[in-house]
């Protein structure tokens, strides 16, 4: 595997090296010694798989509290998404920035989202369907978000005709700068 650092402090895209022959190709798309080796999460706990059926379904921005902030590995296995990212480390010196970038499954790419940032993404094709890996259990109760289009963000989304967007992820409240997070479970 590749890393290639992106502009968000320890988000990396990482390029798949493939060993081809006239039956395909194998490539690694995770080892837990080499993302120790680049300092990244290198536990997985869950993988999970989504799939979207319209273009321009917009799912996130999502991120747990501390206590159970989660590493993220995505990658696209069928169409095309925008995945976004927004840094809400305080300590990081990428705070409170984005970054978005293409994937699809035609790219040999996946993107490593560190724990402390929000994370979402918008289908670029109708039958999307991502894979991505988790480093942390899942849970509900510190789940939060940043509203997909939060006017202090100005993250800048592909144009579609129709953005489709769950009540939950529409609703999450203006973040307006600094210190507006929760970060003791409970808050809302």
């Amino acid at each position: 595997m590749i890393f290639d650092a992106l502009p968000i402090e320890g988000a990396y895209a990482v390029r798949l090296e493939k060993r081809e022959d006239e039956r395909g190709f194998f490539a690694r798309a995770w080892c837990q010694r080499e993302f120790a080796a680049h300092g990244l999460a290198a536990t997985v706990v869950q993988t999970n798989i989504a799939g979207t059926r319209r273009k321009g379904t917009l799912r996130g921005m999502h991120y747990q509290l501390a206590s159970h902030a989660e590493a993220k590995l995505f990658r696209c296995n069928r169409g095309a998404i925008y995945d976004v990212m927004i840094d809400l480390r305080p300590d990081s010196s990428t705070f409170e920035s984005w970054y978005g970038i293409t994937l699809n499954a035609r790219e040999d790419r996946m993107v490593y989202v560190p724990e402390g940032c929000a994370h979402g993404y918008m289908a670029l094709a109708d039958d999307t369907e991502v894979m991505y890996l988790v480093s942390e259990f899942y849970n509900p109760d510190a789940e939060r978000g940043v509203r997909w289009n939060d006017p202090f963000f100005a993250v800048s989304w592909p144009a579609v005709e129709n953005v489709i967007v769950s009540d939950k992820d529409g609703s999450w409240p203006d973040y307006a700068g600094r210190g507006n997070l929760p970060d003791e479970e409970g808050d809302r």
